[in-house]
């Protein structure tokens, strides 16, 4: 693995590997699978949980400003070559900051130390998921077939970026 910490000196940003013990992080996270369950059909939400996040093979960063948790994010090693991109989420109160964007730089960097050739997610299709929809595009992800183990779904979008 590449470096463990991302310094931020603009905005004060350190983004860290998180062993996803902390009340915060434990908050955040449960905020968001509500949120994911509110917005998706059950057979069609796909967010872990806290234990699902653990597991070997995912590496999960919280992005922190002093010790203020603003957001975080999961690379899960596909295979060799490809990672997929799970948790984002900004805290509440700090979106339109640029967290997500540096989470997300951050989460690719990561994907190309480690040699992968390709970065994919999949998210939600309903208006809810609009700006993270938006968000990667900006960052040069692309609409693609579902990969991994998903099947195709009316209810989830499938995004890559060769890197």
């Amino acid at each position: 693995m590449s470096s463990h910490t991302e310094e931020h000196p603009s905005a004060g940003l350190r983004i860290v590997v998180d062993d996803l013990t902390g009340p915060d992080i434990v908050d955040l996270l449960a905020t968001h699978l509500a949120e994911m369950h509110a917005n998706s059909p059950a057979g069609s939400m796909h967010a872990l949980d806290l234990t699902e996040l653990r597991e070997p093979g995912i590496t999960f960063w919280s992005a922190r400003e002093d010790d203020e948790l603003l957001g975080c994010g999961a690379l899960k090693g596909l295979d060799g070559t490809h990672g997929e991109i799970k948790s984002m989420r900004t805290a509440a109160g700090h979106t339109g900051r640029g967290v997500a964007a540096a989470l997300l730089r951050h989460i690719v960097g990561e994907a190309r130390a480690r040699g992968y050739r390709r970065l994919s997610l999949e998210t939600g299709a309903a208006p809810y998921y609009l700006p993270a929809q938006r968000l990667y595009t900006r960052h040069g992800f692309q609409l693609c077939p579902p990969f991994g183990e998903y099947t195709d779904d009316p209810h989830s979008v499938f995004m890559t970026l060769a890197l």
